[in-house]
């Protein structure tokens, strides 16, 4: 069952994807060599509270975090750790579901640990932001489902990486995880009509090898099968009669 949001509703999300953002900003400047991942997830734990912000990942099963931190071959769902330390050139993806007044917003965001390690993982990287606004572009009410995935798929394919499998984006509202699940693979033209309304957290994972993943033995954090670099970025995005409206985004920003 896909929630229809009415206009209060995605007002909400809105408020709650802005103050995120504003997170994520700061975010930047916390992402430094010798910083081990938990204490990154303490700092944003901070930043939530200071915002009256509730984690949805905390307590999310057993998860006992307020972020995913993956590092490297890490895909997703990295638990913070005092042991990770970051070290220079680390590729370092952050992911964070937080609500506001009820509402929830979920983003993330890759982060080079000092300085970029080569002009090939740079352009690695910026395909994920194309791919994700490839899919966003692709948000219009008329639109099917299967147009969102397919145009992802393309963006990361034609480059000559991986695309992710096991794990995809998803609808988003009162809770974290809403129907309907979004593919970053699939057929255009294909699946649910797309109408005003709708939210979706799309998100993007793509690797430098294959797109083959094993989750580790902690149960959560997800890693590539060859050990190839990875990269994963997110937004909540709503669809309007006009078009896309990007609710994590703060506008002149990115």
């Amino acid at each position: 069952m896909v929630t229809i949001k009415n206009k209060l509703a995605i007002e909400k999300m809105f408020t709650a994807g802005q103050y995120l953002a504003e997170i994520f900003v700061d975010l930047k400047s916390q992402i430094q060599a010798g910083k081990s991942t938990l204490q990154l997830d303490q700092w944003f734990e901070e930043q939530l509270v200071k915002k009256k912000m509730v984690s949805k990942c905390k307590g999310y099963g057993s998860y006992k975090h307020v972020s995913c931190i993956s590092v490297n071959d890490e895909v997703v769902h990295g638990v913070p750790r005092s042991t990770k330390i970051l070290k220079k050139g680390d590729l370092v993806k952050v992911d964070v579901c937080a609500s506001y007044d009820g509402y929830c917003a979920d983003m993330a965001r890759c982060y080079f640990v000092d300085f970029c390690p080569s002009d090939s993982v740079a352009s690695f990287v910026e395909v994920a932001k194309n791919a994700l606004d490839k899919g966003i572009d692709e948000m219009c009410p008329g639109k099917k489902l299967g147009d969102i995935s397919h145009a992802i798929q393309v963006e990361i394919e034609k480059n000559g990486y991986g695309v992710v499998r096991d794990f995809a984006g998803h609808g988003i509202g009162k809770q974290m995880h809403e129907d309907p699940e979004v593919l970053n693979y699939g057929k255009a033209g294909t699946g649910l009509g797309l109408i005003p309304g709708m939210v979706f957290a799309l998100e993007p994972m793509l690797t430098m090898g294959s797109y083959k993943v094993y989750v580790d033995n902690d149960g959560w954090t997800a890693r590539t099968m060859d050990r190839s670099l990875a990269a994963h970025i997110e937004d909540t995005v709503a669809i309007t009669t006009t078009g896309p409206k990007i609710l994590t985004r703060l506008e002149g920003l990115e």
